[in-house]
């Protein structure tokens, strides 16, 4: 049933079963507090600790992929950041780690200056990766 409504086995790992048109509102129910960003064929729920992080201090994310209809789970999660109006990204690279059902857990992010910053969710799924940003205002 969860299939016929949009979501697979990742979603279903969360306990989904809303409309396919709030995937980002239903992506980890468990999150409540949770920023949320959706690509066409996935939705990442995600929280940083701390929740409000200092510049130059090292930060760590849970991360939550679910896969739309058609779409097959994450198998894996690239994270990075960038700031687009500076052409550059952040100077240190996360460390990822797989917790199962499509959750992951980040360590070692750094925002180094203030401002508009996106972050850029990169997931191996099968043979076609696919991509989820979200910009978010740092200050």
């Amino acid at each position: 049933m969860l299939r016929r409504f949009g979501c697979t086995v990742a979603c279903a790992a969360a306990g989904l079963s809303a409309l396919p048109a709030a995937h980002a509102q239903v992506c980890a129910p468990d999150m409540k507090d949770a920023r949320r960003a959706e690509s066409a064929a996935y939705a990442v729920a995600y929280r940083l600790s701390p929740e409000k992080p200092g510049v130059s201090r090292h930060f760590g994310m849970e991360v939550v992929v679910c896969a739309k209809a058609g779409a097959p789970a994450a198998e894996g999660l690239k994270l990075d950041a960038r700031m687009p109006a500076h052409g550059h990204g952040m100077n240190y690279a996360a460390k990822v780690r797989a917790l199962g059902g499509g959750r992951f857990q980040a360590e070692g992010l750094m925002f180094h200056m203030p401002g508009r910053w996106e972050f850029v969710f990169d997931i191996a799924a099968g043979k076609t990766p696919g991509r989820v940003t979200h910009a978010i205002d740092f200050q």
